[in-house]
């Protein structure tokens, strides 16, 4: 399992593909095959089977939804410039009941400003 650099609810710009130069938001994230999704990027059609809810509705038909795209073809975008950027750490020490806590913070490289 690899680390992945984007999480959910990131912000983030598509830079290949049908989608390239569209922005949205991270849905989901599977980090064993190293794909997101995205909201309102790489849309497919699925044929669901038509059934019946116990109400008697009809389900079914053609359903379009967000299909995972690679995590190379995506970039954070940076709050500073709305441009893709890469993602940096900073290690910053914080003082909690009189015991020293470090904690790594997630920065753009491009501004430097905290994500």
């Amino acid at each position: 399992m690899a680390k992945m650099k984007i999480k959910k609810g990131d912000t983030v710009q598509v830079l290949a593909g049908k989608d390239a130069g569209s922005t949205g938001k991270v849905i989901a994230v599977d980090r064993d095959r190293q794909r997101v999704t995205v909201e309102g990027v790489n849309r497919v059609t699925r044929h669901t089977k038509a059934g019946e809810t116990t109400r008697g509705s009809r389900t079914g038909g053609l359903m379009v939804q967000e299909a995972p795209i690679h995590v190379s073809n995506v970039a954070i975008v940076d709050p500073a410039d709305k441009k893709p950027t890469r993602v940096k750490t900073r290690v910053e020490t914080v003082e909690r009941n009189g015991r020293q806590k470090t904690s790594r913070v997630r920065v753009a490289a491009r501004s430097g400003k905290d994500l």
